[in-house]
């Protein structure tokens, strides 16, 4: 059964079209992320979900029901914002509780849930202070009980590690992964950072103005970009993108702008559709995926770059270049002493690559 549809749905202010016809499925017990650039309509679509926006056009249903006008508070969800929004006056437990009071459930099933949250979260002994004696990452935890304790089917999260520093967002991460595996409920998560996208995910909807452009589990996104913006986006460092164009001959080859050593081989490249004619391209290849040295001397495509700028990044080192004086950044073991200016040899196979189209930018 499908924990929540999406059909045709669209959002205006005024003049300005945020959402465009969205059709989403999402099933039961799964972790979609919505992943994008800010103003890409994210958080909108998650809002609209919750029921804190009104559609302009388009259905929304929950495990079966149509909710697209029921208010927040009947549509069976748990929402985490990126602010915590705490009550600062009340004690951890007294903001866990608070909204079980509303709904007039009997104190032995406020305590129980109370209870329950604050172990899944391992909060317990946080539960007579105030949120001026937390610290961010236990004031989040407790915005997240207090999603926790509703006992709701799906958790919508809005940025919720975003005001949180580097080691306290991979902490958190890690403890949002393990409630999903624990609790088995539909989430939603919304976020722009594209490593919280890839360990979090079931699948990834990758939107840009209003659009999902690709929605599919994350190793597909990374090997299989639809476009090169998706490509751009997932990864880090960022893919290469050298411009040139495919010939088509008896085997299909790369031809490099501003010259290349040799022209790759595109044989054994899996193409939508067979390339008939001389085609203007980019051809995309991930950093990880150049070889350094000795182990470059097996690969399909080898060639010499003169080493510009040296990244140290603990157990990996970046290294900038160019290519037919395009950037081309390839990673080395982070024990390789490199110089700058000196001349090293790289190589790849281009299976391993992604060839988008120049104009369209789509996936060839």
């Amino acid at each position: 059964m499908n924990s929540i549809e999406i059909k045709k749905l669209s959002l205006n202010f005024g003049e300005v079209v945020v959402l465009k016809d969205l059709n989403l499925t999402i099933e039961k017990g799964e972790f979609l992320v919505l992943l994008g650039a800010s103003g890409c309509g994210k958080s909108t679509l998650l809002n609209c979900v919750a029921g804190l926006l009104d559609v302009t056009d388009g259905q929304i249903f929950i495990n079966g029901q149509n909710v697209t006008w029921l208010e927040p508070s009947q549509r069976g969800i748990g929402m985490v914002f990126q602010s915590y929004a705490l009550y600062p006056q009340m004690t951890v437990k007294g903001n866990l509780s608070f909204s079980l009071k509303n709904a007039k459930l009997s104190k032995d099933e406020i305590e129980k849930r109370v209870q329950n949250a604050s172990e899944i979260l391992q909060i317990e002994d946080l539960l007579k202070r105030k949120p001026a004696a937390l610290s961010g990452g236990q004031r989040q935890r407790v915005a997240i009980g207090r999603a926790l304790v509703r006992d709701v089917e799906v958790f919508l999260f809005d940025e919720p590690l975003s005001n949180l520093d580097a080691k306290l967002r991979t902490d958190l991460r890690v403890e949002i992964k393990r409630l999903h595996q624990k609790l088995d409920n539909t989430m939603i998560y919304v976020t722009h950072d594209q490593i919280e996208a890839m360990t979090l995910a079931n699948r990834i909807a990758i939107m840009r103005d209003g659009l999902i452009l690709q929605l599919d589990n994350p190793k597909t996104i990374y090997n299989f970009p639809v476009n090169k913006y998706v490509a751009e986006f997932i990864g880090s460092p960022g893919m290469n993108f050298l411009k040139g164009a495919i010939l088509p001959n008896d085997k299909p080859t790369f031809k490099l702008d501003g010259g290349w050593c040799e022209s790759p081989d595109l044989s054994n490249y899996m193409f939508y559709e067979p390339i008939k004619t001389e085609t203007q391209a980019w051809l995309g290849i991930r950093p990880e995926n150049v070889v350094f040295g000795d182990d470059a001397k097996n690969m399909p495509v080898k060639f010499s770059l003169e080493v510009e700028v040296v990244e140290p990044m603990g157990a990996n080192t970046l290294v900038w270049s160019k290519m037919g004086g395009q950037e081309f950044r390839f990673m080395v073991d982070g024990n390789t002493t490199l110089s700058i200016g000196e001349r090293v040899t790289v190589g790849f196979d281009p299976v391993h690559s992604s060839v988008f189209d120049l104009d369209s930018e789509d996936r060839l």
